[in-house]
């Protein structure tokens, strides 16, 4: 079986659909599912169970033979999360509390790093995974933070030569969208929050630039497809000799500018934008450019294309958010 915490969030449940359209009911999902409508996510898979992280590690023990890979999607992953203590728990002692079962049962784990850890960018996106190279970076906010934690810690253990499981393999997701995000509020990404605005009638609105040089919606990222974060999850789990820390990104950035285009585009309508001033807390930790250096996982034998943004947008729009049933 395959064990997916966070299976019942965004990318989780986009590797749990994977998953279970290769083997039904071999997954098992940890996650807490609450009152609203994050069920809908997992609603069309067919699951071995659904348990609650604290029972997580009793499950395991009683399994221990049977699970093939721990996908570890679970975290706060919220940027504006203030409660660092909450912070740690749920996305350092967690990840490292299953490293170590994963290492002494001899199991594959993947999980998800971000690229949060990368700050604002001015040391560049490398995923070196080395000690000094995870070191030097400076995360603008605690979920970045408690992502680089964790890298740095197993960047340690692994150069004690301590014990690790038989794959593992960290994954920095950059600027995802696709379906099933939609419980996540103000973190959705900007491609649905735009479709929203659109639907309504109303421009869509993105920050105005406060960075001379910087157009007005031409601060950018490295937008990826849901669905080619899940192809590299599925590869690593074919590909079970291949272990590293890799940016989870397409290689190029684009603007938000772009991506509103491109939602119209695939709507078939007009582009208009309104410019709004960023919020003053905002400011001084906001990213005006990421790109992921993809050449590690490459080198690794990853050779799958990656989606284009107006493909992906395209995509988006018709087979899920244009649709009755948005979700995947």
């Amino acid at each position: 079986m395959y064990v997916v915490t966070g299976g019942a969030g965004f990318i989780g449940s986009n590797i749990v659909a994977a998953l279970d359209a290769r083997q039904p009911g071999a997954v098992l999902v940890c996650d807490r599912l609450g009152d609203g409508a994050k069920w809908l996510n997992l609603a069309k898979r067919e699951l071995m169970d659904i348990v609650p992280p604290e029972e997580l590690f009793a499950y395991l023990d009683r399994h221990p033979a049977d699970i093939e890979a721990v996908i570890h999607m679970g975290a706060i992953s919220s940027t504006a999360e203030t409660d660092a203590d909450r912070i740690v728990a749920a996305n350092y002692r967690l990840s490292l509390a299953l490293w170590r079962w994963c290492a002494q049962n001899q199991v594959r784990l993947i999980y998800a790093s971000s690229a949060a850890t990368y700050g604002d960018g001015a040391k560049g996106f490398d995923d070196d995974a080395s000690p000094a190279a995870l070191a030097a970076l400076r995360p603008l906010n605690a979920y970045g933070w408690s992502k680089n934690l964790f890298d740095r810690r197993v960047a340690r253990l692994l150069a004690g030569h301590e014990a690790a499981p038989p794959q593992w393999a960290g994954l920095k997701f950059f600027n995802v969208y696709g379906p099933n995000e939609y419980h996540k509020g103000a973190q959705k990404s900007v491609a649905v929050q735009i479709h929203a605005q659109i639907a309504e009638g109303r421009p869509a609105r993105l920050f105005k630039s406060h960075r001379p040089g910087t157009a007005d919606g031409g601060q950018m990222r490295d937008f990826i497809w849901v669905g080619d974060c899940v192809e590299i999850v599925l590869w690593l789990l074919d590909n079970p000799g291949v272990s590293g820390l890799f940016n989870c990104g397409t290689g190029q950035a684009r603007s938000f500018a772009d991506l509103a285009h491109a939602v119209f585009a695939a709507l078939g309508k007009k582009s208009t934008i309104d410019y709004v001033p960023m919020p003053e807390p905002l400011r001084d930790k906001y990213q005006y450019f990421t790109e992921a250096r993809t050449d590690r996982l490459r080198a690794a034998g990853y050779a799958r294309p990656f989606v284009a943004l107006e493909d992906g947008i395209a995509r988006y729009v018709r087979d899920y958010l244009a649709a009755a049933d948005p979700y995947r």
